[in-house]
């Protein structure tokens, strides 16, 4: 557990740094951050020359931001899956095939408003890939201590490049075209591939065999949609990034028209965001200390929205920088909290798939509201679309009466293995649908409080692979209740079994101890459809043999 005085453990928010692999991958991941940063530079300002619509230049962040909405559950689902050091390699293989081919284009003068947004796709695609790939796997180089600070230290990463990179790529853009920030791009994924294929990672062998792609993706669903605290985090991400993306889709034309700069001026402005995003990411243990994750997130909102409308309002250089470095300071520690939040609340064989839905509500919700923005720009303008953008996220707070953010404490832990429950049919892997049966004794007086329970139980049997639940109460004898759940396979009845986090088995012994009687809780586990279970070899009574299963009910 996290020390409260110190909100990310031992060592404070660069403790995870003294772990070898953690350190190498984040400093490559800097690099490779600032290649991004300065490749969207020049992306956005190229968009701004060759067309003068707003509903284009907003459509280069909805191009780069689209795949992390479409595949990001398929990407989590492969990062649990498979080897997410190999998962990250095929990534940045992808993202670096179309930062080479932009690079390409442009040398020779063939890029076009069209082509620049389907490179851009490509980027994106691999940066949805390597998402979940990448976040999911920072539980396997830092122990669970020190995971928060490893959550932060990742974006204070995006947001140094952010403070720089845009600046960088300005200048490079200036002085070279967007051609020279498509190249340094290309170069800058080299570190990370190189920090990725030395990491020598020792994946955790499993009892059971891998679930199948298909099959996984609903599981993650599955989890998601019956875990309460994960929901509200995710909502509240697609809202905020919805309203709030209309800052960074808006941002070159804001240096364009507003401010009357160039793209020099565009990239001081996303430095200026970027620097407030830094600032705002070592505020966030003293965050985390003073107030609750509600209260954080109120606070970013409000002040957001003040910040942005000072952006709307204003024409000097200096106010608007000023106005930015305090957006990007909030704008941090919104997504940390946020991102914190799905990490903490998902143990480690859905870590994957939870932070892709994550990443795909954030991701989708700036790409669709940075869609919306760029229409509403062309019909009222730029500081017009900000004003709205400012309103909305003043009063986004009111949500927290309604859905409040959950307590980020340190992660559950998985429990132990369980053994495999003892059987007398030849049952394989695809043996199903398995129907279990809990009978519990309850005394009448500990009704109300038994059912308050077993709905949270209800919950964790749910995400962890079980349909069909139910609790049933004996008419006859008002003691006795059942409660009745589906897996589709044997083999989903032990992974849903071994699933369980410390806190869900302590909820299930809650549950338990309830039950009176001289007799232990009754568990009963049927096969629904035993059909295959009845291939057995029986002798006739003159004593030849015959398959049991073909026989049949010769009717009424």
């Amino acid at each position: 557990m996290n020390d409260p005085s110190k909100p990310f453990g031992a060592g404070g928010i660069t403790a995870p740094l003294r772990y070898p692999t953690f350190r190498r991958i984040w400093l490559a991941s800097l690099l490779t951050n600032l290649g991004l940063l300065v490749q969207g530079v020049g992306a956005a300002w190229a968009m701004t020359q060759m067309t003068p619509s707003a509903d284009r230049v907003a459509l280069v962040q909805t191009a780069l931001m689209m795949p992390v909405m479409l595949i990001s559950m398929l990407a989590g689902a492969i990062a649990d899956l498979h080897d997410r050091r190999v998962v990250g390699l095929v990534a940045l293989s992808i993202e670096l095939c179309g930062a080479t081919a932009l690079t390409v284009l442009d040398w020779q003068g063939l890029t076009t408003p069209i082509s620049l947004l389907v490179l851009c796709f490509v980027v994106g695609s691999g940066m949805a890939l390597m998402g979940p790939a990448w976040q999911s796997s920072v539980g396997e180089q830092v122990p669970p201590a020190a995971l928060p600070a490893a959550v932060a230290l990742n974006g204070i990463s995006y947001n140094i490049a952010r403070s720089i990179g845009p600046a960088i790529g300005g200048t490079l853009v200036a002085a070279g075209g967007a051609v020279a920030a498509f190249a340094l791009n290309a170069l800058l994924y080299l570190p990370l591939m190189l920090a990725l294929f030395v990491w020598k990672r020792a994946p955790k062998p499993s009892r059971l065999p891998p679930e199948t792609l298909d099959r996984a993706i609903i599981s993650g669903v599955r989890y998601i949609t019956n875990s309460p605290s994960i929901r509200i985090v995710l909502f509240r991400a697609l809202v905020t990034g919805v309203i709030g993306g209309a800052i960074l889709a808006l941002m070159p034309l804001v240096a364009r028209d507003l401010l009357r700069g160039g793209a020099q001026t565009y990239g001081l402005m996303f430095s200026a965001f970027g620097l407030g995003a830094v600032i705002g990411a070592l505020c966030i243990p003293q965050v985390r200390k003073r107030m609750s994750g509600e209260a954080a997130i109120r606070g970013c909102a409000l002040s957001m929205g003040g910040a942005v409308a000072a952006v709307a309002l204003s024409r000097e250089l200096i106010l608007t920088g000023t106005a930015l470095v305090l957006a990007g300071a909030v704008w941090m520690i919104a997504w940390v909290l946020f991102s914190i939040g799905v990490q903490i609340s998902s143990p480690r064989w859905v870590a994957g798939r939870s932070l892709a839905a994550y990443q795909a509500v954030s991701s989708g919700g700036i790409a669709l509201g940075s869609w919306g923005w760029g229409h509403l720009t062309d019909a009222a303008g730029v500081d017009i679309a900000l004003l709205i953008s400012a309103a909305l996220m003043l009063s986004s707070p009111i949500l927290g009466m309604w859905l409040t953010m959950p307590r980020i404490d340190a992660q559950d832990e998985a429990a132990e293995l369980l053994e495999n429950p003892k059987v007398r049919l030849a049952l394989t892997g695809r043996s199903g649908p398995l129907v279990v049966e809990v009978e519990y004794r309850i005394p009448q007086e500990n009704a109300r409080a038994f059912h308050e329970v077993i709905q949270e139980v209800q919950l964790f049997r749910q995400r962890n692979g079980a349909y069909g639940w139910s609790i049933a109460r004996d008419i006859a004898d008002p003691e006795l209740w059942t409660e009745r759940y589906h897996c589709p396979t044997w083999l989903d009845y032990l992974r849903q079994r071994n699933r369980s986090t410390q806190a869900e088995r302590a909820l299930d012994q809650q549950a338990m101890a309830f039950h009176i009687g001289p007799e232990p809780v009754r568990v009963r586990r049927m096969l629904e459809r035993p059909f295959g279970s009845v291939r057995w070899t029986e002798e006739r009574p003159d004593g030849t043999a015959h398959d049991a299963v073909a026989r049949r009910w010769p009717g009424p």
